[in-house]
């Protein structure tokens, strides 16, 4: 009887989810959903983050949570894109057990706004200013001034870049580069 409640022991905890169990190593990735909006434009170094429904790869994580903060921060501008760069803090599994975690972000769903209307206005603009330049000023027909300004105001808006935004439920893939399990509370 002793040697069936045994195996019985045995058999159920053979059978407990893996998730309980699972455990983070460097190089495991994990997948999940930003909860709140990063943008290049609003977001400032050191400002706090969580991802949701976050699992690796190999499914052994699922369910979990991820806390971060921002790390860096470039505003977009002229010639400047925008850039927002992550840093991986803690992560949390649905059993409760924490780590302590570092990571590269792998891949993350951003947003750009189209530059097209930018760069339509630059010309309409330069080209009403080169006239008027070719005509009052330099001396030039202000057929070739408005071409030359059109040029010009096209050449700067191109280079006037956007800023990034990773919107709320936008898919962030990291790679974890350190992982300590961190003691239960």
């Amino acid at each position: 009887m002793k040697f069936l409640s045994t195996a019985a022991a045995a058999m159920l905890i053979g059978l407990s989810p893996l998730a309980a169990s699972a455990a983070v190593s460097v190089g495991t990735q994990l997948t999940g959903t930003v909860d709140q909006s990063l943008s290049s434009n609003h977001a400032q170094v050191g400002e706090p983050f969580t991802m949701s429904n976050v699992r690796s790869s190999d499914n052994n994580i699922t369910g979990a949570r991820v806390y971060g903060h921002v790390l860096n921060v470039q505003k977009a501008g002229q010639g400047t894109p925008g850039r927002i760069s992550l840093a991986y803090d803690r992560l949390v599994t649905r059993a409760g057990t924490s780590y302590a975690i570092s990571g590269n972000t792998v891949n993350a769903d951003t947003q750009t706004k189209n530059n097209t209307v930018k760069e339509i206005g630059g010309a309409v603009v330069g080209s009403i200013v080169g006239n008027y330049l070719g005509k009052h000023v330099g001396g030039i027909a202000s057929g070739l001034g408005g071409v030359i300004g059109a040029g010009g105001g096209y050449l700067a808006a191109k280079n006037n870049k956007q800023n990034v935004e990773i919107t709320p439920n936008s898919t962030v893939v990291l790679q974890v580069t350190q992982a300590r399990r961190q003691a239960s509370r």
